[in-house]
């Protein structure tokens, strides 16, 4: 079966919803024909020429990468800049390009799971949650016979939606009362008649950012010209989602072992794993983000671990955090970090139907080091 690019995108979109991505963060695709076929995929973490140049060899029909190619605001993709060329060959080719960054980092599995899977840790949660979308309960009362036709009318804006379920409802049956009085034109009876009505209590979930076109719906398919309803502000709770992971070695280790159990995990970068920290103190509790983290070390010594492994721990971040208690923290590198995520991607997408392999070559910036005599 033939997949094309808008049902790939589909698919990446289930596992790394956007909604996910950081607000300064660029997500999604950045060139290529949804109606084209994308049978074919590499995945990557830099969008290099190097890249570009394996894609084309293999008749690749899209380029899944981690880092987004244009972060920043273009005015233009030219030929003549750097970026740019990269789009045209891509363009020419055939070859899509789509990237999933922060929503990545976040997705549950995602980039920090796999870097957490390729340490051996296990009984992983999030080390920085994501709270889940605000929501709210609206509870109407429909007479029976309209019942489906409030309630398809909320779905079809985006209410009903739980997780991995759509259309959802509760509903009870009961009676409701109304005396119209004045100018009031009712649907069932007349003005001075006290009526009763069997109606049913429907119950739907919306994202609160969805009220005012919830309302709407409700009140243009809902029979009665003064619809009966509450609406009411769900409580936020923690998701199992959002930035770095925290688990357990199956088995202590002393830190200067796991800083080597660290680097025979993760592809080899130009430079070795480096930790601060004293070297025979015990590694139980790891906590894990892939990239750049030092965002989260603060995150990381609350959380009470033993060791942080992430990428670009700049010095005065690391001499402050020791200062104060710190965990070990372990800098493996930005790319090595996040390279384990490729795997997992291509192993989803190649579920899903279609060829994929993975860059292997290092994009690493810092490639050349210089060798010490012993």
């Amino acid at each position: 079966m033939t997949r094309t690019l808008a049902d790939v995108i589909a698919r990446l979109e289930e596992a790394y919803p956007p909604s996910l991505a950081e607000s300064w963060d660029a997500v999604g695709l950045v060139c290529g024909d949804p109606t084209e076929p994308a049978d074919r995929i590499v995945v990557c973490v830099d969008v290099t020429d190097a890249v570009v140049d394996e894609a084309i060899a293999a008749g690749a029909q899209l380029v899944l990468a981690h880092h987004p190619l244009l972060m920043r605001g273009v005015t233009g993709v030219g030929a003549d800049t750097a970026k740019g060329a990269i789009v045209h060959r891509l363009v020419r080719s055939g070859c899509a390009l789509y990237s999933a960054h922060t929503n990545a980092d976040k997705a549950r599995p995602g980039v920090s799971d796999a870097l957490a899977d390729a340490l051996g840790l296990v009984d992983t949660v999030p080390l920085d949650v994501e709270p889940a979308p605000s929501l709210d309960k609206w509870v109407v009362m429909v007479p029976e016979a309209n019942v489906d036709q409030v309630s398809e009318a909320m779905f079809a804006v985006g209410a009903g939606a739980i997780g991995d379920y759509r259309d959802c409802r509760w509903g009870v049956v009961g009676t409701g009362q109304f005396l119209p009085i004045g100018d009031a034109s009712p649907a069932i009876g007349g003005v001075g008649e006290l009526t009763r009505v069997d109606e049913e209590r429907v119950e739907i979930v919306a994202p609160r950012r969805l009220r005012s076109a919830v309302l709407a719906a409700l009140r243009h398919s809902h029979p009665y010209e003064e619809p009966a309803f509450d609406v009411f502000e769900q409580a936020r709770v923690d998701s199992d989602l959002g930035l770095g992971r925290v688990g357990r070695l199956p088995s202590p280790m002393r830190l200067d072992e796991f800083v080597e159990h660290v680097g025979a995990s993760l592809p080899a970068a130009a430079w070795p794993v480096r930790a601060s920290g004293d070297p025979s103190s015990t590694i139980r509790t790891v906590a894990v983000c892939g990239g750049a983290g030092d965002s989260l070390v603060s995150a990381a010594t609350r959380a009470g671990v033993d060791a942080y492994v992430t990428g670009d721990l700049r010095h005065h971040v690391v001499d402050e955090a020791m200062r104060v208690g710190a965990p070990a923290l372990v800098d493996a590198g930005h790319w090595s970090t996040e390279f384990p995520w490729c795997a997992q991607a291509a192993e989803m997408l190649s579920e899903f139907g279609c060829e994929t392999s993975v860059f292997a070559t290092p994009t690493d910036p810092f490639a050349v080091v210089a060798r010490r005599p012993r």
